[in-house]
C-alpha cells in the first residue's frame, strides 16, 4: 500500500470515529430533553436537584423547596433522576437523613 493512501486513512479514520460519538451523544441529550415531565426529580447542569411542577415550552418551572418556585430553561437538565410514576416520591439515589445535631469532640470518648 503506499504512503499517498495510508495517510489519509490515518487522518480521517480518527476523525469520523469522533464526529459519530458527537451524533451519539447529541441523540441521547435529545432525547433526554424529550422525556422531561411533570413530577420528575431532576439535577440541573449546575447541581441544583428540583422537582419538574410545570412545563411551558422550553421553560419550565421547578420546585426546589416546598413553595419555593424557580424558572429555568430546560436545556440545563444534566439529569433525569425519577420517573413521574415512581411511587416512592423521593430523590432516587438520595442519602439517608444527615443529623444536623452538633456534637462536641468529648461526645465521642
Amino acid at each position: 500500500m503506499e504512503l499517498s493512501l495510508l495517510l489519509p486513512l490515518v487522518v480521517l479514520l480518527p476523525l469520523m470515529l469522533l464526529i459519530f460519538r458527537q451524533r451519539k451523544q447529541q441523540r441521547a441529550y435529545l432525547e433526554q430533553q424529550g422525556r422531561i415531565a411533570v413530577g420528575q426529580d431532576i439535577m440541573t447542569t449546575a447541581g441544583l436537584y428540583a422537582r419538574v411542577v410545570e412545563i411551558d415550552g422550553e421553560i419550565m418551572v421547578l420546585e426546589i423547596a416546598p413553595g419555593f418556585r424557580v424558572r429555568w430553561a430546560k436545556a440545563a437538565v444534566g439529569t433525569i433522576l425519577t420517573d413521574p410514576t415512581d411511587a416512592s416520591g423521593g430523590l432516587a439515589g438520595s442519602a439517608a437523613p444527615v443529623d444536623t445535631t452538633k456534637r462536641s469532640p468529648s461526645d465521642d470518648a
